[in-house]
């Protein structure tokens, strides 16, 4: 380990730990709920740092106490119990500094915050609106063995089946920091159903998934908003095209639209696409910092461009193959009844070679 590096670095976390735990104290910062949630979430996020550095150092301690025993001691028995410690101790060490090399790593500030989804076809025509549901049908089953839960914001069917646009509410524990792989296009390579003389095809999606903004997060004023309702379409019982519950909200300054029409209560549409537009806002100030990181290191995330093909899902020869990292899994009906956490566990692990390169810890 690059010791002098990382301990300059550790002694740093530690005193902004203290400086952080002192403020959160301060009647100023109690009564300023804004600054109190950013601090608070601060505090939570050196924790952890803090915490395995106390562990190091204990452990570095304790090898240098058991050191001078062996130097000093003349006991047979407990200078044999000094070397056991020293081996032990010794062992445990570079994978305490491999943890800590992790942990130090400038974070994605937006990794523990929940996600907004969206999958729409691409090239394919009908072939694309199927595969789009293929894939909403994947997310959700990885999302249920994550124990997340999700909601539909809204959606636009496909003449043949899938959808040609869905909008999804993803919440839970870390979730853009794991999803945040997924964006870019998703090739199929298969035989279509359409396809009456057995040809292969290929066509895509593209998915984007932005990180939910919080009501801190964005100054989002009442007169930059127009709302406008209509009537609900497709499934949804009697009250579809009788009540209008559907809402439509513009962004007057930047020209953002988005719709929500899932809910039968006009309110709640009305709160989820509040919640949609905030996150397209925050995520135009985002897009900056993505692309700032794009020029400074390869990154797995996709900076935006929809025709950045990530991942070809390929019938015929049962594989997937992710072009980023060039892994490749021959195992598609597993992959696309949820399995992906092998996916996502390599790409955080390249992602993360390349930030501490970035950070020149080695």
């Amino acid at each position: 380990m690059a010791n002098n590096i990382i301990l300059e670095r550790l002694e740093g976390v530690t005193h902004r730990f203290t400086e952080v735990g002192d403020l959160l104290t301060q009647p100023d910062i109690l009564s300023d709920m804004k600054k109190y949630v950013k601090l608070n979430k601060e505090y939570k996020d050196l924790q952890p740092v803090v915490e395995a550095y106390e562990k190091y150092r204990l452990a570095l301690s304790n090898v240098e106490s058991a050191k001078e025993i062996l130097s000093k001691e003349k006991d047979e028995e407990l200078r044999e119990m000094a070397k056991l410690e020293i081996e032990e101790l010794s062992a445990k060490l570079p994978e305490m500094e491999e943890e800590i090399k992790m942990l130090i790593i400038p974070a994605d500030p937006q990794d523990d915050k929940n996600a907004v989804m969206e999958i729409r076809a691409g090239t394919g025509g009908d072939e694309a609106s199927i595969f789009a549901g293929d894939l909403f049908r994947m997310y959700t089953k990885y999302f249920e063995s994550r124990g997340w839960k999700y909601d539909v914001n809204n959606y636009s069917e496909g003449t043949a089946g899938g959808y040609k646009e869905i909008v999804i509410n993803v919440s839970g524990d870390k979730v853009y920091g794991i999803l945040k792989y997924e964006s870019g296009v998703h090739r199929v390579q298969r035989v279509p159903q359409t396809e009456t003389q057995g040809r292969i095809h290929t066509s895509a999606a593209s998915v984007v998934v932005l990180p939910e903004a919080d009501e801190f997060d964005v100054d989002l004023r009442q007169e930059d908003i127009r709302k406008d309702t209509y009537c609900s379409s497709g499934p949804g019982g009697q009250s579809v095209n009788t009540t209008y519950s559907a809402i439509r909200l513009t962004h007057i300054p930047t020209g953002i639209v988005v719709t929500c029409q899932d809910e039968k209560s006009q309110l709640k549409n009305y709160d989820k696409a509040l919640k949609e537009l905030r996150t397209r806002l925050y995520n135009l100030e985002y897009q900056k910092y993505l692309d700032e990181v794009a020029h400074k290191r390869k990154t797995m995330v996709s900076t935006g461009d929809r025709s950045a093909k990530i991942r070809t899902y390929n019938y015929p020869q049962g594989r997937m193959t992710d072009h980023r990292i060039n892994l490749t899994i021959y195992n598609l009906p597993s992959i696309l009844d949820g399995n992906i956490q092998e996916v996502l566990d390599k790409l955080q692990m390249a992602e993360n070679a390349e930030r501490l390169k970035e950070s020149n810890i080695q």
